[in-house]
């Protein structure tokens, strides 16, 4: 039931060259910081990602985008990246956008044991009729579309069908944890990451307070350690803020 590692460098290390990869995290808020130096660190390639976006160009995912180590963004938003946008058009990544809700749907259907569902969100646009460039040639042409996607018609309303997300594992960062994995997040840092937990074969968790079985409330527990299956105390987190605004 210890599930405590030292670091998040031996909590990574196992991840393999080509594996999926869920992220928590919206923008830089709520990323797990550590386990995304680690796998810079370990030089996996080809991985895919699972994320809401792709982090700043020197920050979060962008580091392992700049290091050429994802093959495959799956996101609802990648404005702030612009090494992102030159690999895209360059055919360098492949880029499966999705809308925000869907996306998180999709992960939770996952760890939920759904295999698709219906929604409305995206029906009747290129989200169900496909043909949106996955990715491009070095010469500027699509190179890979999506596909059309299987709608149907209830209740007078057109829905599009959205298989559901899981991974190989799942790096998540909370704000406490105790040694069974369970986990607590801090306000909107909360975001993505209790879906991504569910989500994966191997959970891998980085908490800024790592805790005694026994502290923390069963009331406030977000996520069961059943989902948990690494859990690790980070040594720093820079918490960027993606775009500053102050009163002048």
């Amino acid at each position: 039931m210890n599930k405590v590692f030292k670091s998040a460098r031996e909590a990574v290390a196992d991840i393999p060259s080509g594996a999926t990869v869920l992220a928590g995290g919206f923008g830089l808020c709520g990323i797990p910081e550590n386990s995304i130096r680690a796998i810079a660190e370990l030089g996996v390639k080809s991985l895919t990602f699972v994320s809401n976006n792709c982090g700043v160009d020197d920050f979060g995912l962008g580091i392992l985008l700049r290091n050429k180590q994802i093959e495959k963004m799956l996101s609802s938003y990648v404005g702030e990246n612009k090494e992102f946008e030159r690999q895209y058009l360059s055919g360098e990544l492949e880029v499966e956008l999705c809308p925000q809700g869907t996306l998180a749907e999709r992960v939770r259907a996952g760890g939920a044991g759904i295999p698709a569902f219906f929604t409305a969100t995206g029906a009747g646009t290129a989200v169900s009729d496909g043909g949106l460039p996955l990715k491009y040639a070095a010469d500027g042409t699509v190179a890979k579309a999506s596909p059309k996607k299987e709608t149907r018609t209830i209740d007078g309303r057109l829905y599009v069908l959205e298989e559901a997300i899981t991974g190989d594992f799942a790096i998540v960062k909370a704000w406490k944890g105790d040694r069974f994995g369970n986990l607590v997040y801090r306000h909107t840092a909360m975001n993505f990451n209790p879906m991504m937990a569910t989500a994966a074969k191997v959970t891998i968790a980085e908490v800024e307070e790592l805790v005694d079985v026994g502290e923390l409330d069963p009331d406030h527990v977000h996520t069961p350690g059943i989902f948990v299956h690494r859990i690790f105390r980070g040594d720093a987190f820079e918490k960027r803020i993606e775009r500053r605004t102050v009163s002048t």
